[in-house]
């Protein structure tokens, strides 16, 4: 309402041109403007009390601490000398993120659809289902960010009834065969700069939602079947439903208030391990999966 009288009083001064009329024209702008920067005020509060919970936090302070002004061009090597190019600048951060990395040649796939068992494809079909994919495609952001391929989950979600018969049968022969095509192994790394400081965080691997598709599906199916039988620690609270980071502090938090209530003393030990989740073998993720009764076409 406002906005419609600012306007009136403007056409109002153009059309008889009193300076009277500017007057009250300029006293509903200033009116305006104050109600304008009122309403952001209250609005921007209102948004940051209802945040509750500390993903969507964390996304605020991202949000809030980035400097777009942080550009770096040059990097500090381990000898002590810095990168004198971009590309230099690139292949330092490779090597230092991706110690073990390298260029490898081009494989083909074996051929081992015909060799597979039906109980192979009996399980493939158990695993991947038209709603199953239907479920893996919406629990996706729709604008997400893509892996090298480009392809937004938008662009899964608004053309399912064409792609998902395909992509069905693409997972089920994948399972079957273990075998991932080559356009999913490559994946996008994004080096993100800290906000106020002159140093690079963890790379993002930005991969495929194609594959993200089917490690949803893989995972759905290990959480209802093999870990349902044979269910993790009770401990741990990752990788567990109903438990996370926020679960994790409050046990901590209630045994340290026991042995406070007890006057006793309460002895905590922390152990971050770098790289853990990259540096775990493959052989020994195989054998936690056959530990908790995964199927071998799983694993």
């Amino acid at each position: 309402m406002l906005r419609r009288e600012v306007r009136r009083l403007f056409n109002k001064c153009r059309s008889d041109k009193n300076p009277h009329s500017w007057e009250l024209y300029r006293g509903a702008q200033r009116n305006y403007r104050k109600e304008v920067r009122k309403a952001s005020k209250n609005a921007w509060r209102t948004f940051c009390s209802s945040i509750n919970d500390l993903p969507r936090s964390a996304t605020l302070h991202r949000a809030l601490s980035r400097d777009p002004k942080i550009k770096l061009e040059f990097l500090v090597a381990p000898s002590g000398g810095c990168s004198q190019s971009k590309g230099e600048t690139l292949e330092l951060l490779l090597t230092t993120h991706f110690p073990d990395s390298g260029v490898t040649k081009k494989v083909v796939a074996p051929v081992a659809a015909l060799l597979a068992k039906r109980t192979n494809w009996r399980l493939a079909t158990r695993v991947v289902t038209y709603r199953r994919v239907e479920w893996a495609i919406d629990s996706f952001a729709p604008y997400k960010s893509p892996g090298v391929d480009g392809i937004f989950p938008a662009m899964l979600q608004k053309g399912r009834e064409v792609v998902i018969p395909y992509l069905v049968r693409i997972f089920h022969a994948c399972l079957v065969t273990g075998n991932v095509p080559a356009t999913w192994q490559q994946v996008r790394v994004v080096f993100i700069p800290k906000p106020g400081r002159n140093s690079y965080s963890g790379p993002i691997s930005l991969t495929s939602f194609l594959l993200k598709t089917m490690e949803r599906l893989v995972d759905r199916y290990l959480r209802d079947e093999a870990l349902a039988l044979v269910p993790l620690h009770p401990n741990q609270h990752a990788y567990q439903a109903g438990k996370s980071v926020e679960t994790a502090l409050h046990q901590l938090a209630v045994w340290a208030e026991m042995a406070l209530d007890q006057q006793e003393t309460a002895l905590g030990v922390f152990l971050d391990t770098e790289g853990a989740f990259n540096n775990t073998c493959y052989d020994t993720m195989c054998d936690a999966l056959v530990r908790h009764d995964s199927e071998y076409t799983i694993v």
